[in-house]
């Protein structure tokens, strides 16, 4: 993949990047205004090694998303599901590789946040209109079905261990139980503190992935599986498929954090960061496809359309497996909540610390992600949809900043000639990926509907 020339009046020429420039031209923040941004989360450690970004984009790639593929796959149908996957998994490489690309195309500058890349192509105010809501609403969203996701598979472990003599408990204090630990990680300071939790997190996403796939391979095609359509009527199919599509974006949801991973990561005209960067997502990469593609379709094939919308709620033999597996899942989705988070929090205390003047100490890091942590855990306890909510989310939020986004920013910096290979592969990402954004949302909010027709909040 070969890298254009900026044409964009704020970028420099392409000779540029091998010009070495004064450290006056590359730093000339204030002592305050490094002081902040040496206690800013995304800013404040760039020492990262290259498989850093390898374990981190694993974690954020490989979570919720895969376990509910085989059933996005029964609302897709054989052909279109695997279609939609592949597809899916070539676009957002391709995206990928785009951020990475232009994450310091500005020689001197790193684009350290996703909105400040925003801000690069659209202008200051529009560019953080256009990036701040979608990246939150993603990021926000991941971690408020992550804790649905945390506290649901802790109920099965329970349930699985003590189906009897046990008493059952409400999934919202599963998921009270999960949110606690949060209250305790959430202030790690930055993507390097949690650099040992990422990593555990990436080896169980891997681990609970090969044991989905194994255990349904163990447990054989069912002997009244069904490969048709669910749904008893034609609009119920339709919004069915819909509804997979977004759980299909959910999936590949790591372009929100990657440019913030990419920022801890040493950087020098000689040596820029997007050589390490790259070799770490492309082994991310692989490992997401050594995942996805062995869950959606041995699951599938094994169960059809009676799969539940979590693959492991499915499976419950041999019990100590599926004990193990979700415990993994409760693990990897302990880190990549932080991971998502981290962000956000970093986001938060941009705002209170440039905008509004507050001292960045401590007790103001305490309160701001107490809080955040709280708030996810009340949404999540008040709408634990799992499968609605992948739909929505994946649609509405992940398809715009993961599909088409960076093709947007690709063209409005760099001007590709009309009717090149780049234009095209641009304009095709960009129009597959707003039919996405359209229509999945339609689908995950029909779903959300019927099932709090049915359901008792907080009960």
């Amino acid at each position: 993949m070969g890298t254009e020339t900026p044409t964009n009046e704020r970028s420099s020429s392409p000779g540029d990047q091998n010009v070495p420039f004064s450290p006056a031209e590359i730093d000339k923040r204030t002592a305050e205004q490094k002081a902040i941004d040496d206690w800013l989360p995304i800013t404040s450690s760039r020492n990262a090694k290259w498989w850093y970004s390898a374990f981190h984009n694993v974690t954020a790639m490989v979570g919720a998303g895969v376990l509910s593929l085989p059933a996005a796959m029964a609302g897709l149908g054989w052909g279109p599901g695997v279609v939609i996957l592949v597809i899916s998994w070539i676009i957002t490489l391709y995206t990928l590789w785009q951020m990475i690309e232009m994450h310091e195309m500005v020689p001197g500058k790193r684009f350290d946040r996703y909105h400040e890349l925003g801000q690069h192509a659209f202008g200051e105010k529009v560019g953080l209109w256009i990036v701040v809501p979608q990246q939150l609403i993603c990021e926000v969203g991941v971690d408020i079905v992550y804790m649905v996701t945390g506290g649901k598979s802790l109920q099965k472990v329970h349930d699985l261990v003590c189906p009897e003599k046990c008493k059952p408990i409400k999934t919202s204090y599963f998921i009270m139980i999960f949110a606690s630990v949060h209250f305790v990680l959430a202030h790690l300071p930055n993507f390097n503190a949690i650099t040992g939790i990422s990593l555990a997190a990436a080896v169980m996403s891997l681990s609970y992935s090969i044991i989905a796939s194994m255990a349904s391979l163990d447990k054989g095609v069912q002997s009244d599986v069904d490969y048709g359509y669910k749904a008893s009527t034609q609009t119920g199919t339709v919004f069915t498929f819909l509804s997979a599509l977004g759980d299909v974006a959910f999936a590949y949801a790591g372009h929100n954090v990657v440019l913030e991973i990419q920022a801890t990561i040493p950087s020098t005209p000689e040596k820029p960061s997007k050589g390490p960067m790259w070799r770490g997502v492309l082994l991310a990469y692989i490992i997401v496809a050594i995942c996805y593609f062995p869950v959606a379709i041995i699951g599938y094939w094994v169960f059809g359309n009676a799969v539940q919308d979590n693959i492991l709620i499915s499976l419950n033999k041999p019990i100590w497996l599926i004990v193990a597996a979700n415990m993994f899942v409760v693990i990897h989705v302990i880190g990549s909540y932080q991971l998502y988070a981290m962000p956000v929090f970093d986001m938060i205390e941009t705002l209170m610390v440039k905008k509004l003047h507050f001292k960045p100490t401590r007790l103001l890091r305490f309160l701001v992600r107490n809080f955040y942590v709280a708030f996810t855990m009340f949404v999540g306890i008040t709408f634990p949809f799992f499968g609605s909510l992948l739909g929505f989310f994946g649609g509405f939020a992940f398809a715009p900043t993961t599909y088409f986004l960076p093709c947007i920013i690709w063209l409005a910096v760099y001007k590709p000639r009309r009717l090149s290979l780049s234009w095209i592969i641009n304009w095709v990402c960009i129009i597959l990926g707003i039919l996405l954004m359209v229509l999945a949302p339609i689908g995950g909010l029909r779903q959300i509907i019927i099932n709090a027709k049915t359901f008792g909040f907080y009960k």
